[in-house]
Protein backbone atom coordinates (compact mmCIF):
# COMPACT_ATOMS: atom_id res chain seq x y z
CA UNK A 1 0.00 0.00 0.00
CA UNK A 2 1.54 3.22 -0.79
CA UNK A 3 1.36 6.31 1.72
CA UNK A 4 -1.38 8.31 -0.62
CA UNK A 5 -3.68 5.20 0.18
CA UNK A 6 -2.90 5.36 4.06
CA UNK A 7 -5.92 7.41 5.87
CA UNK A 8 -4.62 10.67 6.94
CA UNK A 9 -4.64 9.69 10.75
CA UNK A 10 -2.40 6.67 9.93
CA UNK A 11 -0.26 8.98 7.71
CA UNK A 12 0.05 11.36 10.96
CA UNK A 13 1.23 8.63 12.74
CA UNK A 14 3.99 7.86 10.31
CA UNK A 15 5.28 10.56 9.88
CA UNK A 16 5.40 10.90 13.90
CA UNK A 17 7.38 8.10 14.57
CA UNK A 18 9.66 8.80 11.82
CA UNK A 19 10.10 12.30 12.83
CA UNK A 20 14.05 13.12 14.33
CA UNK A 21 12.74 14.14 17.73
CA UNK A 22 10.48 11.13 17.83
CA UNK A 23 13.88 9.27 18.20
CA UNK A 24 15.63 11.63 20.45
CA UNK A 25 12.49 10.80 22.76
CA UNK A 26 12.82 7.37 22.22
CA UNK A 27 16.59 7.61 22.37
CA UNK A 28 16.18 9.81 25.92
CA UNK A 29 13.98 6.98 27.40
CA UNK A 30 16.63 4.30 26.31
CA UNK A 31 18.97 6.29 28.37
CA UNK A 32 16.98 6.71 31.58
CA UNK A 33 16.02 2.92 31.21
CA UNK A 34 19.59 2.26 31.31
CA UNK A 35 20.30 4.95 34.47
CA UNK A 36 17.71 3.09 36.16
CA UNK A 37 18.73 -0.53 35.63
CA UNK A 38 22.64 0.48 36.93
CA UNK A 39 21.09 2.29 40.03
CA UNK A 40 19.10 -0.90 40.84
CA UNK A 41 22.79 -2.91 41.49
CA UNK A 42 23.38 -0.78 44.50
CA UNK A 43 21.39 -2.62 47.55
CA UNK A 44 21.48 -0.34 49.82
CA UNK A 45 19.94 2.30 47.20
CA UNK A 46 17.09 -0.30 46.16
CA UNK A 47 16.50 -1.21 49.64
CA UNK A 48 15.67 2.58 50.17
CA UNK A 49 13.03 3.05 47.14
CA UNK A 50 11.88 0.13 46.15
CA UNK A 51 8.47 2.20 44.82
CA UNK A 52 10.00 4.33 42.80
CA UNK A 53 11.56 1.65 41.04
CA UNK A 54 9.24 -0.48 40.53
CA UNK A 55 6.81 2.98 39.14
CA UNK A 56 9.85 3.69 36.84
CA UNK A 57 10.13 0.44 35.47
CA UNK A 58 6.49 0.04 34.25
CA UNK A 59 6.43 3.30 33.16
CA UNK A 60 9.07 2.91 30.68
CA UNK A 61 7.80 -0.19 30.17
CA UNK A 62 4.24 1.11 28.29
CA UNK A 63 6.17 3.96 26.82
CA UNK A 64 7.87 1.75 24.65
CA UNK A 65 4.65 -0.12 24.85
CA UNK A 66 2.93 2.90 23.15
CA UNK A 67 6.25 3.39 20.65
CA UNK A 68 5.78 -0.35 19.45
CA UNK A 69 2.25 -0.07 19.09
CA UNK A 70 2.49 3.31 17.17
CA UNK A 71 5.14 2.13 14.32
CA UNK A 72 3.04 -1.29 13.77
CA UNK A 73 -0.07 0.95 12.80
CA UNK A 74 2.06 3.01 10.81
CA UNK A 75 3.14 0.31 9.37
CA UNK A 76 0.07 -0.75 6.77
CA UNK A 77 -0.98 -3.82 6.87
CA UNK A 78 0.53 -3.88 9.85
CA UNK A 79 2.67 -7.34 9.31
CA UNK A 80 4.56 -5.26 7.40
CA UNK A 81 6.23 -4.44 11.20
CA UNK A 82 7.02 -8.01 11.44
CA UNK A 83 9.74 -7.65 8.05
CA UNK A 84 12.30 -6.32 10.12
CA UNK A 85 14.37 -8.31 12.05
CA UNK A 86 15.22 -5.54 14.47
CA UNK A 87 11.22 -4.72 14.96
CA UNK A 88 10.94 -8.68 16.12
CA UNK A 89 13.95 -7.55 18.32
CA UNK A 90 12.23 -4.31 20.11
CA UNK A 91 8.98 -6.73 20.13
CA UNK A 92 10.31 -9.63 21.61
CA UNK A 93 11.93 -7.62 24.21
CA UNK A 94 8.79 -5.88 24.95
CA UNK A 95 6.16 -8.45 24.85
CA UNK A 96 8.61 -10.67 27.29
CA UNK A 97 8.62 -7.29 29.51
CA UNK A 98 4.83 -7.90 29.87
CA UNK A 99 4.65 -11.71 30.07
CA UNK A 100 7.05 -12.10 33.35
CA UNK A 101 6.06 -8.94 35.00
CA UNK A 102 4.26 -9.77 38.42
CA UNK A 103 6.36 -13.46 38.12
CA UNK A 104 8.73 -14.61 40.60
CA UNK A 105 11.57 -14.85 37.62
CA UNK A 106 13.32 -11.88 39.34
CA UNK A 107 16.87 -12.68 37.35
CA UNK A 108 14.86 -12.77 34.28
CA UNK A 109 13.60 -9.41 34.90
CA UNK A 110 16.58 -8.05 35.41
CA UNK A 111 18.00 -9.29 32.80
CA UNK A 112 14.97 -7.94 30.11
CA UNK A 113 15.28 -4.65 31.59
CA UNK A 114 18.79 -4.14 30.55
CA UNK A 115 18.52 -5.64 27.08
CA UNK A 116 16.04 -2.79 26.64
CA UNK A 117 19.52 -1.14 26.31
CA UNK A 118 20.17 -2.47 23.60
CA UNK A 119 17.38 -1.16 21.58
CA UNK A 120 19.54 2.22 21.06
CA UNK A 121 20.86 -0.55 18.14
CA UNK A 122 17.65 -0.68 16.30
CA UNK A 123 17.17 3.32 16.76
CA UNK A 124 20.47 4.40 15.50
CA UNK A 125 20.41 3.57 11.71
CA UNK A 126 24.78 3.84 11.73
CA UNK A 127 24.98 0.96 14.83
CA UNK A 128 22.04 -1.07 13.02
CA UNK A 129 24.10 -0.94 9.63
CA UNK A 130 27.46 -1.99 12.15
CA UNK A 131 25.83 -4.69 13.53
CA UNK A 132 24.25 -5.69 9.94
CA UNK A 133 28.04 -5.86 8.76
CA UNK A 134 29.12 -8.14 12.00
CA UNK A 135 26.30 -10.42 11.47
CA UNK A 136 27.25 -10.35 7.64
CA UNK A 137 31.35 -11.25 8.94
CA UNK A 138 30.07 -14.45 10.32
CA UNK A 139 30.53 -17.15 7.45
CA UNK A 140 33.93 -15.76 6.69
CA UNK A 141 34.87 -15.66 10.47
CA UNK A 142 34.23 -19.30 10.58
CA UNK A 143 37.17 -20.13 8.03
CA UNK A 144 39.52 -17.96 10.17
CA UNK A 145 38.46 -19.26 13.18
CA UNK A 146 39.51 -22.67 11.45
CA UNK A 147 42.24 -21.36 10.45
CA UNK A 148 43.13 -20.41 13.87
CA UNK A 149 42.61 -23.32 15.85
CA UNK A 150 44.81 -24.93 13.68
CA UNK A 151 47.39 -22.79 14.73
CA UNK A 152 46.63 -23.11 18.27
CA UNK A 153 46.68 -26.90 18.19
CA UNK A 154 49.91 -26.98 16.07
CA UNK A 155 51.20 -24.42 18.48
CA UNK A 156 49.58 -26.80 21.71
CA UNK A 157 51.31 -29.78 20.88
CA UNK A 158 54.96 -28.33 19.98
CA UNK A 159 54.36 -26.74 23.63
CA UNK A 160 53.63 -29.49 25.28
CA UNK A 161 56.07 -31.35 24.14
CA UNK A 162 58.77 -29.00 24.26
CA UNK A 163 58.17 -27.51 27.59
CA UNK A 164 55.98 -29.83 29.48
CA UNK A 165 59.03 -31.01 32.21
CA UNK A 166 59.86 -27.01 32.52
CA UNK A 167 56.65 -25.82 33.31
CA UNK A 168 54.42 -27.93 34.27
CA UNK A 169 51.38 -25.51 35.13
CA UNK A 170 51.85 -23.83 32.34
CA UNK A 171 52.43 -26.89 29.45
CA UNK A 172 51.50 -30.11 31.08
CA UNK A 173 49.31 -30.88 29.19
CA UNK A 174 47.44 -30.45 25.75
CA UNK A 175 44.50 -28.40 27.29
CA UNK A 176 46.67 -26.21 29.41
CA UNK A 177 49.03 -25.36 26.44
CA UNK A 178 46.13 -24.21 24.71
CA UNK A 179 44.90 -22.19 27.81
CA UNK A 180 48.36 -20.61 28.09
CA UNK A 181 48.17 -19.64 24.19
CA UNK A 182 45.26 -18.09 24.66
CA UNK A 183 46.56 -15.66 27.59
CA UNK A 184 49.20 -15.38 25.20
CA UNK A 185 47.60 -14.33 22.66
CA UNK A 186 45.45 -11.36 24.26
CA UNK A 187 49.20 -9.92 25.56
CA UNK A 188 48.36 -10.01 29.09
CA UNK A 189 51.64 -10.15 31.17
CA UNK A 190 52.76 -13.44 29.25
CA UNK A 191 56.11 -12.73 29.51
CA UNK A 192 56.51 -12.00 33.28
CA UNK A 193 54.74 -14.93 33.99
CA UNK A 194 55.12 -17.64 30.88
CA UNK A 195 58.08 -16.29 29.15
CA UNK A 196 60.61 -15.41 31.36
CA UNK A 197 60.44 -18.56 33.68
CA UNK A 198 61.13 -20.70 31.04
CA UNK A 199 63.58 -18.90 29.27
CA UNK A 200 66.15 -19.23 32.57
CA UNK A 201 65.53 -22.77 31.84
CA UNK A 202 65.65 -22.24 28.15
CA UNK A 203 67.33 -19.86 26.47
CA UNK A 204 66.18 -20.68 22.94
CA UNK A 205 62.14 -20.83 23.73
CA UNK A 206 61.46 -17.18 23.12
CA UNK A 207 61.49 -18.04 19.02
CA UNK A 208 58.53 -20.63 19.86
CA UNK A 209 56.62 -17.47 22.08
CA UNK A 210 57.73 -14.89 19.57
CA UNK A 211 56.66 -16.62 16.18
CA UNK A 212 53.51 -17.77 17.69
CA UNK A 213 52.54 -14.01 18.98
CA UNK A 214 53.60 -12.90 15.27
CA UNK A 215 51.06 -15.57 13.93
CA UNK A 216 48.85 -16.04 16.66
CA UNK A 217 48.02 -11.95 17.47
CA UNK A 218 49.46 -9.68 14.54
CA UNK A 219 48.35 -11.91 11.19
CA UNK A 220 44.99 -13.99 12.77
CA UNK A 221 43.44 -11.06 14.70
CA UNK A 222 44.46 -9.12 11.08
CA UNK A 223 42.58 -11.17 9.44
CA UNK A 224 39.42 -10.66 12.08
CA UNK A 225 39.73 -6.83 11.35
CA UNK A 226 40.08 -7.46 7.53
CA UNK A 227 36.92 -9.11 7.31
CA UNK A 228 35.08 -6.75 9.18
CA UNK A 229 35.79 -3.53 8.12
CA UNK A 230 35.17 -5.35 4.45
CA UNK A 231 31.56 -6.11 5.61
CA UNK A 232 31.81 -2.69 6.93
CA UNK A 233 31.87 -0.83 4.03
CA UNK A 234 30.08 -3.12 1.55
CA UNK A 235 27.51 -1.98 4.29
CA UNK A 236 27.54 1.47 3.65
CA UNK A 237 27.61 1.11 -0.10
CA UNK A 238 24.50 -0.88 -0.07
CA UNK A 239 22.74 1.95 1.99
CA UNK A 240 24.22 4.76 -0.29
CA UNK A 241 21.14 6.02 -2.40
CA UNK A 242 21.82 4.86 -5.68
CA UNK A 243 22.82 6.76 -8.47
CA UNK A 244 20.17 7.85 -10.99
CA UNK A 245 20.43 7.31 -14.63
CA UNK A 246 18.92 10.56 -15.95
CA UNK A 247 21.47 12.50 -13.01
CA UNK A 248 24.27 10.65 -14.97
CA UNK A 249 23.34 11.62 -18.65
CA UNK A 250 22.53 15.64 -16.83
CA UNK A 251 26.31 15.23 -16.01
CA UNK A 252 27.65 14.07 -19.09
CA UNK A 253 25.66 16.62 -21.12
CA UNK A 254 27.06 19.54 -19.24
CA UNK A 255 30.93 17.99 -19.22
CA UNK A 256 30.33 18.17 -23.23
CA UNK A 257 28.92 21.40 -23.09
CA UNK A 258 31.73 22.74 -20.98
CA UNK A 259 33.99 20.98 -23.78
CA UNK A 260 32.57 22.88 -26.46
CA UNK A 261 32.98 26.53 -24.57
CA UNK A 262 36.97 25.50 -24.52
CA UNK A 263 37.42 24.41 -27.82
CA UNK A 264 35.32 27.67 -29.43
CA UNK A 265 37.80 30.31 -26.71
CA UNK A 266 40.54 28.35 -28.52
Amino acid sequence: MNEEDKPKWRRRIAFLTEHRYFTIVIMALIFINAVVVGMETYPELYARYPGWFWFADRLLLWLFTIEIVLRMIAAKPFYHFFRSGWNWFDFLIIATGHLFAGAHFVTVLRVLRVLRVLRAVTVIPSLRRLVDALLRTIPSLFNILFLMGLVFYIFAVIGTMLFASVSPEYFGNLQRSVLTLFQIVTLDNWTESVMRPIMDIEPLSWIYFVSFVLVGTFIIFNLFIGVIVNNVERANDEEAPPVKKQDVEALQAEIRELKKIMEKRE
